[in-house]
């Protein structure tokens, strides 16, 4: 098997309120230097109906920059693995990223987002009785490899909308 495919850095400020972890990036991303690049790959077209913008009309940097403005962080749960293609159940002899640090760095950050199975697995397993202190969402993959149909991966990322509703919504909200 081929070297280690290492991810990227994570993407957030001190103003993320919702990270997003994926496993690893695929083929296209790391050809690309970018998260979900495949043109398949859905993730840019959910994330960007839950915080209400285009993201795809966006060049990459402005996506990026968009996101941290509405207070939504990226990153994944695999520093650096072997695998061969871009599925995640080919990922071999992985190394987790320290989730844990990372998050001790985010004093805004209210919940976690999965994006996928695999993520939520083994994410899960790194940060251990640290995801108590959030609100955790296991999301349908962006992926295209899952076949779930857009409007169903629509309906779970939805669910977002509770953590990055403006904070005075929030509080219209409680009964």
């Amino acid at each position: 098997m081929n070297a280690p495919k290492r991810c990227f850095p994570p993407v957030v400020d001190a103003g993320t309120r919702l990270l997003i972890l994926g496993s690893l990036p695929g083929e296209v991303s790391l050809a690309h230097a970018q998260y979900y690049a495949h043109p398949q790959n859905r993730f840019w077209e959910l994330a960007g109906a839950v915080i209400g913008q285009d993201l795809r009309a966006q060049d990459y940097e402005g996506r990026l920059a968009t996101l941290l403005r509405h207070g939504v962080g990226l990153w994944d749960v695999v520093a650096q693995a072997r695998r061969a293609g871009s599925l995640d159940s080919s990922i071999r002899d992985h190394v987790g990223n320290d989730l844990a640090a990372l998050l001790a760095t985010l004093p805004q950050l209210a919940a976690i987002a999965f994006n996928g199975g695999t993520a939520a697995t083994l994410g899960l397993r790194q940060l251990g009785d640290t995801a108590q202190r959030y609100a955790i969402f296991r999301l349908p993959s962006s992926s295209p490899a899952h076949t779930l149909p857009l409007a169903d991966k629509l309906a779970a990322w939805q669910a977002l909308n509770a953590v990055l509703a403006p904070r005075g919504a929030q509080d219209a909200a409680v009964p």
